[in-house]
């Protein structure tokens, strides 16, 4: 069938263009790793903010990291209404230059991890400000690489893709492709360039300087984001502030993930939110994602000569995108061969982010439920 043909000729051409578009979305060029000689580094212009939310089984790890960084440096850590022992840890940990704030309940309009950061405002006394998620282990020499880099480019903000935990089956299917996702949709190299009007970051390990906070309201300014460092990074790249995002293996997340459902419940929370509560962009993203990942396998199956031809180029070229990160996770190439698999997962983790927004759960995390209201300036109740 001529339709059948129509869609197969788009795919292959979907592929192709994800190859050749000059920003190159598949690379892992846009790199940074610590320097270990760097270890020994002076620090003392620098304050690190953890928000720390039931983290005491990975907050040990993270602190005692950051103690390997250099001299001077001040954390604070944000107990952001733990159940457990989040704060026991925290004292646990030797260093004077370590401080526990107790955090108050969140108000309505706020998401939580951005009412954590908030309380920490009166520490935000030096020039560069880390932000880092509490379960990320930093390897030594990295923050006074992240110094260099930030110098370099001018000031504004650094953030690194830390690397995903990938020792479980659903971790290595999944977890790679998450970053592939993520990098098609915010390619590297344009949210690097100043002349683009993309904008991405990654929350997990952000430099900034103290004054790009305070010039774009600090996190008041964004409470109710989500996708909270994305908006950070725009907010500071309309300001006309350098912008940069890149992978590394110096700053790794040890979050355990071992099934499938804290993998699915971190996509779901905020898919939707990517798409910006639009029906239309969903059944437009159905509409893409079918073409790219559905038909081509489908069309093997069949008779047409045309529509096997076009699977024939769209099917590698599909894979061979995927490679680099594979290759940057360590992992054998022969997983390329399910990515058609893995992206019919995300799209159903879009579904179903979409359905939980339409029953009323804008997103839940940590305990927390964030309500859907019909806008976008929506309340949280915990259970």
């Amino acid at each position: 069938m001529l339709w059948v043909e129509f869609l197969l000729f788009g795919a292959a051409l979907m592929w192709v263009t994800v190859i050749l578009v000059p920003w190159r979305p598949w690379s892992t060029e846009e790199r940074l790793e610590s320097a270990p000689a760097q270890s020994a580094a002076d620090l003392g212009d620098v304050v690190v903010l953890v928000p720390a939310r039931n983290e005491a089984g990975v907050l040990r790890r993270s602190l005692s990291a950051l103690g390997e960084q250099g001299s001077g440096l001040t954390i604070v850590v944000i107990d952001d209404q733990s159940a457990d022992s989040t704060a026991e840890v925290v004292r646990g940990v030797a260093g004077d230059d370590i401080i526990l704030v107790s955090g108050k309940v969140m108000p309505a309009g706020w998401t939580g991890k951005l009412w954590a950061l908030e309380q920490a405002k009166p520490w935000l006394e030096r020039p560069l400000t880390l932000l880092l998620d509490a379960d990320v282990v930093l390897s030594p020499g990295l923050i006074a690489t992240l110094k260099y880099k930030l110098k370099q480019q001018g000031g504004g903000l650094i953030s690194l893709m830390v690397q995903l935990p990938t020792q479980s089956f659903w971790a290595r299917l999944l977890s790679p492709a998450f970053v592939y996702f993520f990098k098609l949709l915010y390619p590297f190299r344009l949210a690097n360039a100043s002349t683009s009007r993309v904008a991405a970051a990654a929350g997990g390990c952000m430099l900034l300087e103290t004054k790009v906070l305070k010039e774009i309201g600090a996190f008041h300014a964004f409470r109710n984001e989500l996708i909270d460092d994305c908006a950070l990074a725009l907010r500071a790249k309309r300001r006309g502030f350098p912008t940069w995002i890149g992978l590394t293996r110096s700053a790794m997340s040890v979050r355990p993930q071992a099934g499938l459902s804290p993998i699915w419940n971190t996509v779901a929370r905020t898919a939707f939110t990517q798409l910006h509560y639009s029906v239309w962009w969903l059944l437009l993203c159905t509409a893409l994602m079918a073409v790219a990942f559905v038909a081509p396998p489908l069309a093997l199956l069949t008779t047409s000569f045309w529509a096997k031809a076009a699977a024939m180029v769209a099917l590698p070229a599909m894979m061979v995108s995927y490679l680099p990160i594979l290759n940057f996770y360590k992992l054998p190439p022969y997983l390329a061969l399910v990515l058609p698999i893995v992206g019919i997962l995300y799209l159903a983790m879009t579904w179903d982010s979409a359905l939980r927004y339409w029953r009323g759960e804008r997103s839940r995390w940590k305990g927390r439920a964030y309500v859907s209201t019909g806008g976008l300036c929506d309340d949280c109740r915990e259970p």
